[in-house]
């Protein structure tokens, strides 16, 4: 079954709006659409016309945002990759992901993010006989970081995030520091915005190259710019979406994705 996107065409519109402190009416005057037309739109229901005039007073992709509005995209399926597992559990009224990654060769792995439920992800380790050396956390957001407790008991591993986050359950570290667990290479980049040391992971050593990228991006989306939309935009672009385009993207929310995908598909970058 199919991992839904994160976001339809107008949570990107009400992402934007925020981002930019715009008015409803300020946006309505400068795309020439009614208030009510403004309305209907960010509440779901899409027009196309209107919502081609709304979307460059937001920044958009035009065409990508009426792609979106049609439910005509979905990222192709990256397909499997040995030493990559995705977990999608349920937290409130969303899901959230986690991942475990793996060096085949010596099945040292580690944990990003927790997830709701990270009952899966134990399970995985317990099956394939995997050593959990590290656990690295994208960002403290709650639903990320649910069940470090009980991650951190089961396999007495070490806990990290990046000290923009200020989260005393895990030991800080600063953007650009470079993990090894196993045969794999885990560069950090900073991606803050949607919060204040948002980090993305860069692992080399797999059969492709994969970024784990947290609320930072989403398939055809990305996170709220929370703390800075400007920062937001700037760091996706330059940490994330300059990273070869067959470089698999591994977000908090929604499914699997791909540098090249988005930097034809996101709305936010095109």
């Amino acid at each position: 079954m199919k991992i839904p996107l994160e976001d339809n065409f107008n949570d990107l519109l009400g992402k934007a709006q925020r981002g930019l402190a715009l008015t409803a009416d300020q946006i309505a005057a400068r795309a020439h659409v009614s208030l009510a037309d403004w309305q209907r739109a960010s509440q779901g229901e899409f027009d196309e016309a209107v919502v081609r005039r709304l979307a460059p007073v937001l920044g958009l992709g035009t065409e990508t945002l009426v792609a979106l509005g049609r439910k005509a995209w979905y990222p192709a399926d990256p397909g499997s990759i040995s030493g990559l597992a995705m977990f999608n559990t349920p937290y409130g009224d969303m899901t959230v992901n986690s991942f475990v990654v793996w060096d085949p060769a010596t099945k040292a792995a580690v944990f990003f993010d927790t997830g709701a439920d990270a009952t899966g992800m134990l399970r995985l380790v317990a099956e394939q006989g995997l050593q959990v050396e590290l656990i690295l956390l994208t960002h403290s957001h709650v639903d990320h970081v649910a069940q470090l407790a009980e991650v951190k008991a089961a396999t007495g591993a070490a806990a990290w995030i990046c000290a923009g986050e200020n989260y005393p359950a895990a030991q800080p570290f600063t953007a650009g520091r470079e993990f090894t667990v196993g045969g794999l290479r885990i560069g950090t980049r900073a991606t803050s915005g949607h919060s204040p040391g948002g980090i993305t992971y860069v692992i080399s050593g797999l059969a492709r190259p994969v970024a784990v990228v947290g609320d930072s991006l989403f398939a055809s989306s990305m996170g709220g710019g929370k703390v800075s939309y400007a920062d937001a935009l700037r760091n996706n672009r330059e940490q994330i979406l300059t990273l070869p385009e067959d470089t698999v993207l591994c977000p908090g929310h929604g499914p699997l994705t791909t540098v090249g995908e988005e930097k034809r598909h996101n709305p936010f970058f095109t």
